[in-house]
């Protein structure tokens, strides 16, 4: 059906005037806030209702501020079981067509193990020379007895935890993380075992990732209303008591990845991969931007894969390693935070911790590390780490409230890594096109050049 004539005052039509009137302006007032600012709103009117509802007694607001927290964590932990599940088995099936696959993974999955142990113990360090949480052992009157450590972590609770005992319990929602990796990991295996049979169940579970990685940009989205609830809460039940504690833990954990990204990855990159750090961050920068803003892992996929092969490290080896390492290569979220963390916990709680407890951080921090799976936050990985040390899962709300502000150099830290191991790897193997490593950031770069437009669509400001 043709378009409507408007007769204008010397006769002409106008037919024309009605599809090219200009679009009206967006009635979303959030529309040209990008998304850290949101975050910082969110914050900042957290502190505001907390301090609000703690001065005037206004239980509602408390109550209020607790539900709108709660429902963010429960709405992102709803996603972590097909995420991790899916996330493992399709970085698996990817070895496929790799040639000399097996060693390659071999390699890959050492250096994942060692960059992990330098990162948890540079986090314990830390935590152990500045005792993050002492501030708060004052408020122990406020804790609840419920809140109080019912158990101690032992060699036998992790190692009988990483078997489940039926598919069904390990996706429960129970918090064992580990039994779907472990899942995870068995199904990629065996689906690469059985060849082209396998392939209708691999499509399946590549479809399953993209819609469970939609689901969780959906609740991304929510983050600012997340953290002014979190933050909100936290405040008005402990007031300023609670900051001061936590700003050492935020140093910390800056400081600590801080150190593991300019110091640990420059110096494994000139020792055993005989290049230039400075050029490594020149051609790893648009990944490592788009980290810090984006504050996932898995969002930040197709730009640390595109710089990865940029840097030289062949394509069909990278479009292994980088996705695998974007749900299991995690030196912030799963090595320097979660150490820092179970120390808060435990000083906040006043609960001492020994050698053991030391190295079963450890080992859940290089073993777990997948449970974080690309997450925007490391909530598993820090709920995982506390479960095997035997600490009180009540102290995961205090770090909450904060969680943003440190995710963001935690997910630059993790996506580093991600473009560094294969980088050595390739060297190892003599594939590093050293040449494109020398000159990849010299060339001009941009992340909306290579973002898929879905992906980009949704990193644009709400």
């Amino acid at each position: 059906m043709s378009s409507p004539s408007i007769n204008g005052a010397d006769g002409s039509t106008a037919s024309a005037a009605i599809t090219a009137a200009p679009t009206p302006p967006s009635r979303n007032p959030f529309k040209h806030i990008s998304f850290g600012m949101q975050i910082l709103l969110g914050l900042l009117l957290g502190l505001l209702f907390g301090f609000i509802a703690r001065s005037t007694g206004a239980e509602w607001l408390g109550s209020t501020l607790q539900q709108v927290g709660s429902i963010f964590v429960k709405l992102l932990f709803l996603t972590v079981p097909p995420l991790v599940f899916s996330a493992l088995v399709v970085s698996i099936t990817n070895l496929r067509g790799v040639v000399g696959a097996a060693r390659l993974a071999g390699k890959t999955l050492l250096w994942f193990a060692g960059t992990a142990f330098i990162a948890v113990s540079i986090g314990i360090v830390l935590g152990i020379l500045t005792s993050p949480g002492s501030g708060f052992t004052g408020n122990a009157a406020k804790l609840t007895t419920s809140d109080a450590p019912s158990h101690t972590g032992s060699w036998l609770d992790f190692v009988t935890g990483l078997i489940p005992s039926n598919p069904i319990d390990a996706f429960s929602g129970n918090g064992k993380v580990l039994q779907i990796v472990f899942i995870g990991i068995v199904v990629g295996i065996a689906a690469i075992k059985v060849g082209k049979k396998a392939d209708p169940f691999i499509n399946f579970t590549k479809s399953l990732l993209e819609i469970t990685q939609k689901a969780l940009w959906w609740v991304i989205r929510l983050s600012p209303l997340g953290v002014l609830g979190l933050i909100g809460k936290s405040v008005a039940t402990y007031g300023w008591d609670l900051l001061a504690p936590l700003a050492t833990f935020t140093v910390d954990v800056y400081i600590g990845c801080a150190i593991v990204l300019f110091v640990v990855y420059p110096i494994l990159l000139s020792v055993f991969a005989k290049v230039n750090p400075l050029k490594f961050f020149a051609g790893a920068w648009p990944a490592l931007q788009l980290a810090f803003v984006s504050r996932s892992s898995i969002g930040t996929m197709p730009v640390t894969e595109a710089v990865t092969k940029r840097l030289g490290v062949p394509g069909a080896y990278a479009s292994f390693a980088v996705p695998l390492g974007a749900t299991t290569k995690m030196d912030g979220c799963a090595g320097v935070y979660p150490a820092l963390g179970a120390i808060f916990v435990a000083n906040a709680y006043g609960v001492h911790l020994g050698f053991k407890e030391y190295l079963l951080i450890v080992i859940c921090s290089v073993i777990g590390s997948s449970a974080t799976a690309g997450l925007t936050g490391a909530l598993v990985m820090l709920t995982l780490t506390l479960t095997t040390v035997g600490l009180p899962l009540e102290g995961v709300a205090l770090l909450l409230a904060i969680d943003p502000i440190l995710d963001m150099m935690r997910t630059m830290t993790n996506v580093a890594g991600q473009a560094v191991v294969p980088i050595l790897v390739a060297a190892s193997e003599g594939t590093l096109d050293r040449k494109k490593f020398d000159t990849a950031g010299s060339q001009a770069f941009n992340i909306d050049d290579i973002v898929d437009a879905d992906i980009e669509s949704e990193l644009q400001p709400a």
